[in-house]
């Protein structure tokens, strides 16, 4: 089953991308790897979340700002090929976690955005991640998402 069938069977919809708030582009192309700008957990317009993991912002909440996070990621990179069934793998995430300084829960939070690519993409949604605790990002949002994937030639 493709990863479009995948989204529709699990009920998941892929949002529209998530416009740049500076300057960059939602993703850079080289052979056939697509790399993803750091993707907010912006719904429907709005952040779903703001603050630090650890004060403001529950483990949980975190969670599901990183899902969040991966669902726009998949938006910017089915903006850049058409079709997310042209993915062959997911080859890495990187999920910043903007924290308190004794939280140290990162990689349960970054298991929002794998988690979701596992669903989605079965085996080939296995890949190299990194969790990192920042103190800050951009807009106040507690969770950025990168993504690097393999294509079809």
């Amino acid at each position: 089953m493709g990863a479009e069938a995948r989204l529709a069977e699990l009920g998941i919809t892929v949002p529209e991308v998530v416009p740049p708030v500076a300057a960059y582009q939602p993703t850079a192309r080289t052979g056939n790897l697509v790399f993803t700008a750091g993707q907010l957990p912006a719904r429907d317009g709005e952040m779903i979340a703001v603050g630090k993991v650890g004060a403001d912002v529950t483990e949980e909440q975190a969670y599901e700002c990183a899902r969040q996070c991966a669902l726009n990621a998949l938006a910017a990179i089915r903006a850049e090929i058409g079709s997310l069934d042209d993915i062959v793998r997911i080859v890495k995430a990187v999920v910043f976690v903007a924290s308190t300084p004794d939280f140290t829960g990162q990689p349960k939070v970054a298991n929002g955005a794998s988690e979701l690519l596992g669903e989605v993409f079965g085996d080939a949604g296995k890949h190299a991640r990194s969790a990192v605790g920042v103190s800050v990002l951009p807009l106040d949002v507690p969770v950025e998402v990168e993504l690097v994937v393999e294509i079809r030639a």
